[in-house]
């Protein structure tokens, strides 16, 4: 190098004190500038600098230790190394700091301090002149043997790493074409060695004393990769290559650390992981993926981003469960007494279930149902599903679709996307363990849809027994056998269930409980229960059956279908007789209140039984009313039955007439559908009038006349062809001026000839007519076969009564019948 293109630093510098290691010329580091005068110092000359001078400052390693630093300018070491700031980079966290990329220029010698603040600033004398050492003269001798010793260890070093590398083969092409004279410098800041040793090469001024300082530490890092070579190759296991660079990427003046211990744990780690992928029984499929990617794995630097995406891809293919799988409990008789412990009445889901077990009995490589429990909230249906895997002795994982709108919730991300991962029935797999277990689809009629595609539409495959055994998650992108998975699905409703999917399950309805049988819940699984949740024994407190009947007739919604309402009242109760709900005072009202001439409330006798009257002072007054009596004291009203997702309700139809001109006012939020059932109704009277007697003097009995029909509960949407009995009803009672049965529920869609159609719905109907405590039915006679899903008990306590005709339908609503004055013979079509 000739004088002339030799490196030519300012006489004057600012000088960086640092305790994160000796920044070597012709090496690159990364500074941490947190004290008072480092950050003025980059503040005042890095960041207003305007010009490539103000970019070099005098890097001084600072040998007090950083636990016993303070703000003062500590005793400067003589040898320092003018570095060009390539980067600077600010931040707030953990507390202001910068962080500096400096490159070693060469080096200086400390002449003069001429100040200390706000950042020392010294007079510098320049000591690396490096066109001396460049002449041939001065390539003989013993600096001559020296440097070509030195180079030929660098040689020998970089051929025991692996040349694949692109970090190891940049190296090699450096030791070529860098002068030899910079060799001491650049490697020792990047072998394995303490700052310490780095100072001492730094102090090394004369070039022949630097390259005797340096070659015993190339020569120890020599010496440590043959002995871990010599370690690696007794196992045979593992990998044959030695990467002793830190996989960062190198450049002329690049730091690195040559650190055995950790590539060598890295190793241990790969060799496992290749373990792992061999022994988790994939399929061929599958495991060839494994292989391929970890093969990959090996070649790729850490620093890569795409290494720990490799590695975590890796993790989750071994930790699936592609062949463990549990053994099922076949035992038909011990699954009947745990469902019936469980559960009770429910029989039809009961009865699937075993005959699921029988089947299984004869055939154990049956592919596993796909069934959908349909019913209101609270009746039971994820909690059966907890029970069926019990019963099975399987593990049982519950999904949540309640609201999903993006079918990568389904499916899984793509690993080209960041922060990728598997779908939610895969993750499920991987947190039970095995490829049989039973999974609860919850809420599956409460699917969304958006931008993001359709959960729906991705769970066609998932539920289709002819396409999950080879069912394909985007991030793993190889197929999974679901075939072996029980899929249990629960919704309130079918009608927002895409049919493609609604076909691929088998659908068992649920329906909601009567009376008899939630006193018996109550007191069978409820009240024990929230007995152990409060702390309370059997001998401390009863509740009779009577006072249940009570709760749920007068504080439970009597149509509710769930135990939820009922739930609620025996926590309040429990909570009152809890030490910290007040006990003495509150059992003093219902328990002694005999006792009120003495004026002193003796301590209650166990156990403690809620009566009527102490359930009054508890709960308060009742908040139910049975009004259905009531309410029908007055011609005009009739009662209709309806079905909602939450399960059937009983519905008032009340009408009423006036002075008009014949026209029909309908309130209530009523659906186009349900308007053109009341338009039938009115159309179907007045062509009816003569015959029923409802002319009242004039041929059309709404001339001069209003009527106006409405439908209680007006915040409440109502839509659907079933209230066309009820309203004909409502009008012909109106009409005639006669009262309709109290203890009359109908339902029943109606045409423009009279003749009533079957509707859906009919056992929650039903139901809801037996909880309002209602006797007598009016149904469709084609819905005479539904009746066989309803509890015997149900049909016992109530009179059915099948109408093909609107006749049948008013004969059975009113007391004495509904004679016409003219009869008609009934026409039986032929078509």
């Amino acid at each position: 190098m000739s004088s002339n293109s030799g490196i030519q630093i300012p006489s004057r510098l600012p000088l960086l004190c640092t305790h994160d290691g000796v920044l070597l010329p012709g090496s690159t580091m990364r500074i941490s500038v947190d004290t008072a005068r480092n950050m003025q110092l980059v503040k005042s000359r890095l960041l207003k600098g305007t010009s490539l001078k103000s970019t070099i400052i005098g890097v001084i390693p600072n040998t007090r230790d950083p636990e016993h630093d303070s703000d003062e300018l500590p005793s400067l070491h003589s040898i320092g190394t003018a570095g060009l700031a390539v980067q600077v980079v600010g931040s707030n966290w953990p507390k202001p700091h910068y962080t500096l990329l400096i490159t070693g220029l060469c080096r200086f010698r400390v002449t003069q301090l001429l100040r200390e603040k706000p950042f020392p600033v010294a007079e510098v004398e320049q000591l690396d002149k490096l066109e001396q050492y460049t002449e041939g003269d001065q390539a003989d001798g013993e600096l001559g043997e020296l440097s070509q010793r030195f180079y030929q260890a660098a040689v020998q070093l970089v051929g025991m790493l692996d040349m694949s590398v692109p970090v190891v083969a940049k190296l090699r092409r450096l030791l070529d074409s860098l002068p030899k004279e910079t060799l001491p410098d650049v490697l020792a800041s990047m072998i394995r060695t303490s700052n310490k040793e780095k100072l001492q090469v730094l102090d090394a001024v004369d070039l022949e004393e630097r390259f005797k300082k340096a070659l015993p530490l190339l020569t120890r890092q020599i010496e440590g990769l043959k002995l871990l070579q010599k370690t690696r190759k007794l196992r045979p296991d593992d990998d044959k290559r030695v990467l002793a660079i830190r996989k960062g990427g190198v450049f002329p003046g690049r730091q690195f650390s040559l650190d055995e211990e950790g590539e060598d744990e890295d190793g241990d780690d790969t060799a496992m992981l290749e373990k792992k992928v061999k022994a988790a029984a994939m399929p061929e499929a599958a495991l060839r993926v494994c292989l391929k990617e970890l093969k990959r794995l090996k070649k790729m630097p850490q620093s890569m981003p795409e290494y720990a995406l490799t590695r975590n891809y890796l993790e989750m293919m071994v930790e699936l469960p592609w062949s463990k799988s549990s053994t099922d409990c076949l035992d038909i008789r011990a699954a009947r007494v745990l469902l019936d412990n469980d559960h009770y009445a429910m029989e039809k889901l009961k009865r699937r279930v075993l005959e699921y077990l029988a089947v299984r009995q004869l055939k154990s490589t049956l592919k596993g149902p796909i069934l959908c429990f349909v019913g209101p909230p609270g009746v039971g249906k994820t909690s059966v599903g907890r029970s069926i895997a019990r019963t099975l002795g399987r593990e049982f994982h519950r999904l949540a679709l309640g609201g999903v709108c993006d079918q990568s919730d389904i499916r899984g991300h793509r690993r080209t996307y960041v922060g990728s991962m598997p779908g939610r029935i895969i993750n499920g797999l991987k947190t039970v363990g095995v490829n049989n277990p039973v999974f609860l689809l919850d809420e599956v009629d409460k699917l969304g849809k958006s931008l993001q595609g359709d959960p729906a539409a991705a769970l066609l495959e998932v539920l289709d027994p002819e396409q999950n055994h080879s069912f394909t998650d985007h991030y793993l992108n190889v197929p999974f056998d679901l075939s072996q998975v029980l899929f249990i699905a629960t919704a309130n409703t079918t009608a927002t269930i895409p049919p493609a999917l609604l076909d691929r399950m088998e659908v068992l309805q649920v329906p909601g409980y009567t009376q008899e049988e939630k006193v018996e819940i109550a007191h069978r699984h409820l009240i024990p229960h929230q007995l152990e949740q409060h702390g309370l024994t059997p001998q401390q407190l009863q509740i009779p059956q009577d006072t249940t009947k009570d709760i749920i007739s007068k504080y439970a919604h009597t149509h509710t279908h769930s135990v939820f309402c009922i739930l609620k009242r025996f926590r309040l109760i429990m909570a009152h007789f809890t030490p910290h709900g007040g006990q003495k005072d509150e059992i003093k009202v219902d328990v002694c209140r005999n006792e009120e001439d003495s004026g002193i409330a003796a301590p209650p006798e166990m156990p403690i039984v809620i009566d009527p009257i102490a359930l009054k002072d508890i709960l308060g007054p009742p908040v139910f009313e049975m009004e259905v009596s009531e309410r029908l004291t007055l011609p005009g009203v009739a009662i209709g039955l309806a079905w909602t997702p939450m399960g059937g309700e009983i519905m008032f139809v009340e009408a009423s007439r006036m002075e008009g001109e014949g026209q029909l006012t309908l309130t209530g939020q009523l659906g186009d559908v349900m308007k053109e059932s009341a338009h039938l109704a009115i159309s179907w009277l007045r062509s009816n009038a003569k015959t029923y007697l409802l002319t009242n003097g004039s041929a059309d009995p709404l001339e001069g006349t209003d009527i106006h029909l409405h439908f209680p509960a007006g915040a409440v949407t109502k839509d659907g062809p079933s209230a066309g009995v009820t309203i004909v009803t409502c009008l012909a009672s109106l009409l005639s001026g006669r009262l309709v049965r109290s203890d009359v529920a109908m339902t029943g869609e109606i045409t423009l000839r009279g003749l009533v159609l079957p509707v859906g719905g009919i056992k929650d109907k039903v139901l809801a007519a037996h909880r309002a405590n209602l006797k007598r039915v009016i149904i469709p006679k084609r819905n005479e076969k539904d009746l066989e899903e309803i509890p015997p008990q149900v049909r016992a306590d109530l009179d059915f009564v099948f109408a093909s005709t609107l006749d049948e339908v008013l004969n059975a609503a009113f007391d004495g019948g509904f004679p016409a004055a003219v009869s008609h013979p009934q026409v039986v079509s032929k078509l």
